[in-house]
């Protein structure tokens, strides 16, 4: 259950950066940067629930992660050049935490915990 806890963490984390970085540097919608930027702050509200092991925080993130990995398909559809691999990256990782946080938050239930 750690491992999924660990998987879960790192992944989120992970997506942070990578839409930070993307919006910022690597390709954004502008020279510069772009206020496309904020769509990371979304990501900060489930972080410190994610990383302390919370139950409730592996219930509801998985349904916020859910937008970025639509976001991910649409632009990996639709962009092109470098955009197209961070848009699956961010895809990959959507889907990484959102099997993470679900499997956690399954096999953290109390009524597995007695077993």
């Amino acid at each position: 259950m750690k491992a999924l806890q660990h998987l879960a963490s790192a992944s989120l984390v992970a997506l942070i950066f990578l839409c930070l970085a993307w919006e910022l540097w690597l390709a954004p919608l502008r020279p510069g940067g772009s206020w496309l930027v904020l769509k990371t702050l979304p990501l900060l509200a489930p972080l410190m629930g994610i990383l302390k092991g919370r139950r409730y925080t592996f219930q509801w993130a998985p349904m916020l992660i859910l937008a970025y990995f639509s976001e991910g398909v649409v632009r990996a559809w639709s962009d092109v050049g470098m955009s197209v691999w961070l848009a699956a990256a961010e895809t990959g990782l959507s889907t990484v935490f959102f099997f993470a946080a679900i499997s956690y938050a399954r096999l953290a239930a109390p009524s597995r915990r007695s077993r």
